[in-house]
């Protein structure tokens, strides 16, 4: 294939506020160009629902089947939405990049056994029906890219930055790029070409829990609410001694480790405000990024961010304090919004599983070698 093609590349992350779509024109070199973008909200109930299957519950393969229908038909409302607003037609599209609602990640656990020198491999699940999307759409959709990278051995998180080289990477200097969804993740994109990038934190997932229980708002509005508060050292000291924090990348985690329970055992006995909670929540979320920065990428002299964080102006503030000498932008100065940034590298991993090229970077997943990501299911 020489000329540019259509994909679709959808994302709906573990801040669980609905579903990112950009319709991009992809070179065979790879370059990409974003044509449009589309967002849909997930309603009240199907957030709650979503939430509630990131733990064990009653009935939970029933659930999380219904679950997964429903993330399709949100998907498909994205597609048309971004077909609508491009003027193309399904058949315009060479597949759809679906990535699925994560409410499990758990690489490299449980099923190993030493005396068969078996390692273990974990799991990783992503709710998706991607055959009903293929069946709304009419495209071909490319789903479930994260297990070939755990069968070779890997962690399956993050996939990002392999696009976040080609997007962001700079020859002769290095750049760090940190994305801030529910999870924060970071790559170092070294001048030499080599990536790093593993999951450093939690990003908004334990900001937006604290902000809409306490005000009923969905999130903390450019970091308004937090900025009225001050951070409590003794609780930011036990939120910094998290294990995960220390451990050496390759990494990942979800809400199965940065959750409400995990908040709350560590919230001290006496009340205090609300508002001090938040500036620390926001405190330690920009501090565990920083930290990583510093440890990981003291050369990198620009930290571009993404994701939902990078809308939140106080902890775009607190992350720029941390990092004296580094120049903290978002990633619309540097080409791509925020909010697209996600969804368009799932459009760039689904052309490279339509050309059966390697997207994984065993330096950044730890796998034993690069994988064809994605599984197809045609139209």
């Amino acid at each position: 294939m020489t000329v540019p093609q259509h994909f679709i590349g959808l994302m709906s992350g573990t801040s669980l506020d609905g579903v990112d779509g950009v319709l991009a024109q992809i070179h065979p070199q790879g370059q990409l160009v974003v044509q449009t973008h589309a967002f849909t909200a997930f309603d009240g109930p199907f957030k709650v629902e979503l939430m509630a299957l990131n733990q064990s519950g009653e009935n939970e393969l029933h659930r999380s089947a219904l679950a997964g229908n429903q993330i399709a038909r949100h998907y498909a409302q994205v597609v048309q939405d971004l077909l609508v607003t491009s003027g193309l037609q399904a058949q315009d599209i060479a597949a759809i990049g679906a990535h699925g609602q994560t409410v499990r990640h758990r690489p490299l656990e449980f099923d190993g056994d030493t005396s068969l020198q078996r390692a273990p491999v974990g799991y990783t699940l992503q709710l998706i029906n991607p055959s009903l999307l293929a069946e709304l759409t009419g495209i071909d959709v490319v789903a479930d890219f994260r297990n070939r990278d755990l069968a070779a051995g890997g962690q399956g998180a993050p996939l990002v930055p392999a696009f976040h080289q080609g997007v962001f990477g700079r020859q002769g200097s290095c750049v760090a790029v940190l994305n801030i969804g529910g999870i924060s993740n970071l790559s170092v994109l070294h001048p030499d070409g080599s990536v790093l990038g593993w999951d450093c934190g939690p990003g908004n997932a334990l900001m937006d829990f604290w902000c809409s229980t306490h005000t009923g708002q969905a999130f903390d509005h450019n970091g308004a609410w937090s900025a009225t508060g001050q951070v409590t050292p003794d609780l930011l000291a036990t939120l910094m001694a998290e294990a995960f924090l220390q451990r050496t990348p390759p990494k990942s985690t979800g809400r199965d480790l940065f959750n409400p329970a995990w908040l709350q055992a560590r919230l001290p006995a006496e009340t205090l405000p609300a508002q001090d909670v938040q500036a620390t929540l926001t405190e330690f979320t920009a501090l565990a990024c920083a930290h990583d920065v510093q440890r990981h990428a003291p050369q990198a002299q620009e930290l571009i961010v993404c994701g939902g964080g990078a809308l939140n102006g106080q902890l775009m503030q607190r992350l720029a304090l941390h990092l004296p000498g580094v120049q903290v932008v978002s990633s619309e100065l540097r080409g791509l919004p925020p909010l697209q940034v996600e969804a368009a590298a799932f459009a760039w991993l689904a052309a490279k599983t339509v050309r059966r090229e390697t997207s994984s970077l065993p330096s950044v997943t730890g796998a034993q070698g690069a994988r064809v990501l994605g599984a197809m299911y045609p139209r």
